[in-house]
């Protein structure tokens, strides 16, 4: 479909992410993983198990920004902190820093001794990447976010699991990362970040500049797939009919979508 736009492949990627996961917990953080997430349990992944963010389980699929109209059931945090700690759930988290070796930095910018820049601390990235599959999202692609070596370690990438031993390695997965200009795991050469597709109308030189060390690029770069027409329905119609994702994602133009 020619109207296809960005932030509808972000959104069917993200789905994507989560599509082979089964009965699994999908915790999605941000406006697009948590309408990606929704497509999924919509489409390919019925069995995905969504919850409010706080204390329900959610029988329905509600609309961004619209409370659930059907609870399953009651998930105090004593319970999710169970659930992390045995595998059974997929995270989407943001990402201020990812550097070549998948590690992730929401903490804090400049030297450990005197950071320039205080963010949000770690949370509960490290819990996350070692004890889930864990997926990042990165709306603004860019130098400054993808980085030779984050400046705090968040969220820990495969190397450093494998390191810390077999505790940290036994769920850790870091499945994908998703932005706006491409997708990507962590398989390339010594478990760094690769290239898996571009997204419509992105070139590989976009990403490649875009990317603050050297990435590796397949001869034949892959193109992430447009949204199916059940898809584009779902999104715009049921999901997100005000349109929530284009804050985060705008057409690359500057036109409204």
């Amino acid at each position: 479909m020619s109207d296809v736009t960005r932030a509808d492949v972000c959104a069917a990627a993200i789905a994507d992410a989560f599509a082979e996961d089964g009965e699994i917990f999908g915790s999605p953080m941000g406006l697009l993983p948590m309408l990606g997430v929704r497509l999924a349990r919509l489409t390919s992944n019925p069995d995905l198990v969504l919850s409010d963010g706080q204390s329900l389980f959610l029988g329905g699929v509600p609309p961004l920004g619209s409370t659930a109209e059907v609870v399953e059931g009651f998930v105090p945090f004593r319970q999710v902190f169970d659930i992390v700690a045995h595998g059974k759930r997929h995270v989407m988290m943001g990402a201020t820093q990812v550097d070549r070796h998948g590690n992730q930095n929401i903490s804090a910018i400049g030297p450990h001794e005197r950071p320039k820049r205080q963010l949000l601390g770690s949370r509960g990235a490290p819990g996350n990447t070692v004890n889930n599959r864990t997926s990042y999202w990165v709306p603004k692609h860019s130098p400054r976010v993808f980085v030779e070596q984050v400046d705090v370690v968040s969220g820990v990438g495969p190397r450093r699991a494998r390191e810390a031993g077999p505790a940290a390695t036994k769920h850790h997965d870091i499945h994908r990362i998703v932005t706006n200009l491409a997708v990507f795991d962590v398989h390339g050469p010594d478990d760094t970040v690769r290239l898996l597709s571009i997204h419509p109308g992105v070139g590989p030189d976009e990403v490649v500049e875009a990317t603050g060390f050297a990435l590796e690029v397949p001869a034949d770069v892959a193109t992430t797939r447009e949204p199916t027409t059940e898809e584009l329905v779902l999104i715009r119609e049921v999901l997100d009919p005000k349109g929530l994702r284009f804050n985060e994602v705008p057409e690359p133009d500057g036109e409204p979508a």
